[in-house]
């Protein structure tokens, strides 16, 4: 029942957020596509007059839209038509950066030039991107020109435009953040889950899906403009935590693979690679993020290509789960596929040089909602197939336990049994305790063998009639005792005694004479806190005397244990 609820509403999550997707993606992208594009560019030198600079035809770069990051500034040209809404904001994706300046220039040649430093640019309410404002665009303006100092990413380039406003607190804006409002809450969903599967599990892939789902939802925040309504923090600041957070979601993803693949299903090696995969993920993200004009023209590109090997070790790692019969790689096969072509986009995009840098941002969150989803279905699925290895293997315990406890031959109780479980029996009123041996067996097993002495003991544990008032338990040879409760404890068990010869004769016929057996018998007082060594001890004793006054009878201690110590004894004789 449970895992059909919960796959039901897995399931219908995935469909809503895919039905969602197609209705909140046009809004996304639609602020860009309506801005002025660049037309022309050029590199310089941090030490290059700006205005000079700007004013060099010759050194501009038109109809070319593959940019370089060879110099320490580049500068985009954006031509301003007189039909054009005049753009009062620059617009771009976020990377690390040192400054942006902008300049209006007027149709008289006349300059207004703003500097912003990295800390100074705000964020976007268009996911992923930084705004800046321009400095007093008129119907005059000509040209605007935007130098970027240091840039370290191409997307920075490929992606400015200029816009009169940010995404309009509309219609459009607020069906994209119910959309990735939704994808949040769908990925909240597996918090609770494994919550609750991890009290009982115990297993790490269990704390490695909810970090993957931790990282998953932080990336949403930080990638759109979620963040900027909830927090708005500084744009340059959400850059570096987007690739920190990216570090750690690939980091998470592959230990959760790691953990996740049952034992035996996948390659040691391939394993241990993704331990050193997640390793190596955080190594880059962490670096990258704190040193990111280290190797600045080409970083993004090695940084981006350094991910290649992950990425290839993860699909070996399932193909070879899958492979090998896991039902586990199953659900990650399934649920990773979007995820892995988002980052087969942004891996091929990002190394190939006349190719524009795409991070498939559309794909990656229907990534982040199948990749989850179906993994929480298999981390169910798991936790059902644990589940039931542990019933069944607790059961075994409990039938070997049962079976330990048990005589090989007569199926009684055996000297274990009462002797770790003594306590109990005395707590449930099982006072009396009578111990039988069986007179001249050994003769009987020299005279008729070995398989008719067993065949004998057999019919005594029938006659010894387990029962809610009384357990039979054998010792050992040919002894028993027997665990009574209630005000007839004393003559159930003798009647127990006195029913043997009768049974025996009756279930071994041919002996030749009467089996009978001697017992001792000892009460403990309500009140008396007997062990078990100490009654046996004392029903030894009577069965001794039993013995030694000719056997076929009982010897009882009336009170054992009374605050006096007095012992009061009888004898009842067959």
């Amino acid at each position: 029942m449970f895992w059909n609820d919960l796959r039901k509403a897995l399931v219908t999550a995935v469909l809503s957020f895919v039905m969602l997707a197609s209705l909140g993606a046009a809004p996304l992208g639609a602020a860009e596509s309506m801005g002025i594009r660049s037309s022309c560019w050029m590199s310089s030198s941090l030490s290059d007059d700006l205005v000079t600079v700007v004013r060099s035809p010759r050194r501009w770069t038109c109809g070319n839209r593959i940019y370089s990051l060879e110099g320490e500034r580049t500068l985009l040209r954006f031509e301003i038509g007189p039909h054009d809404v005049l753009p009062q904001y620059l617009f771009s994706r976020r990377s690390a950066l040192a400054a942006v300046h902008l300049l209006a220039i007027d149709r008289d040649g006349a300059m207004r030039q703003t500097s912003l430093s990295a800390g100074e640019l705000r964020s976007a309410l268009h996911g992923g991107y930084f705004k800046a404002s321009l400095p007093g665009i008129t119907r005059d303006t000509l040209q605007v020109v935007v130098a970027f100092d240091l840039p370290s990413h191409q997307m920075t380039l490929e992606r400015a435009y200029l816009s009169p406003s940010d995404i309009a607190l509309g219609p459009d804006l607020l069906r994209s953040l119910l959309l990735l409002a939704i994808l949040a809450g769908m990925l909240s969903m597996p918090l609770i889950f494994n919550a609750a599967f991890y009290r009982i599990l115990r297993e790490p892939f269990v704390l490695w899906h909810s970090m993957l789902t931790v990282s998953l939802l932080l990336t949403i925040l930080v990638s759109s403009g979620l963040a900027v309504i909830l927090f708005d923090p500084p744009a340059m600041t959400l850059s570096w935590m987007t690739t920190v957070i990216f570090g750690l979601t690939v980091a998470s993803g592959a230990m959760f693979t790691h953990s996740f693949i049952e034992p035996g299903r996948m390659h040691p090696r391939l394993r241990r690679a993704l331990v050193y995969c997640a390793a190596w993920a955080m190594f880059l993200s962490t670096a990258h993020a704190a040193f990111p004009f280290v190797g600045r023209s080409i970083q993004s590109t090695v940084y981006t290509a350094a991910f290649a090997p992950v990425v290839v070790i993860f699909v070996l790692s399932v193909a070879d789960a899958l492979r090998r019969g896991s039902r586990a790689a199953k659900f990650q096969a399934i649920g990773y596929t979007p995820m892995i072509l988002a980052g087969l986009v942004r891996l091929v995009t990002g190394v190939v040089p006349w190719l524009q840098s795409n991070d498939a941002m559309l794909l990656f969150y229907l990534g982040c909602a199948c990749e989850v989803l179906l993994t929480t279905l298999g981390v169910a699925d798991r936790f059902m197939t644990i589940k039931r290895q542990r019933d069944h293997a607790r059961f075994e315990v409990d039938m070997l336990e049962r079976l330990s406890e048990r005589d090989a031959l007569t199926g009684l109780l055996n000297r274990r049994a009462i002797e770790r479980n003594f306590e109990k029996f005395r707590a449930e009123g099982y006072r009396t305790l009578a111990l039988l041996d069986l007179d001249h067996f050994k003769a009987t097993n020299d005279a008729h063998g070995h398989v008719v002495g067993d065949a004998v003991l057999k019919a005594v544990a029938e006659a010894l009639q387990a029962d809610p008032q009384v357990h039979a338990f054998r010792l050992g040879g040919e002894e028993f005792v027997l665990l009574v409760r209630g005000e007839d404890a004393q003559a159930r068990a003798e009647r127990r005694r006195q029913a043997i010869p009768s049974v025996v004769a009756n279930a071994v016929p041919g002996l030749g004479r009467p089996v009978t057996a001697s017992m001792g018998m000892t009460d403990a007082s309500p009140n008396a806190d007997a062990e078990f060594a100490e009654l046996y001890e004392q029903a030894d004793r009577l069965l001794y005397n039993a013995k030694l006054a000719g056997r076929n009878r009982t010897k009882i201690a009336l009170v054992q244990g009374a605050k006096n110590g007095a012992d009061l004894f009888f004898d009842t004789v067959a």
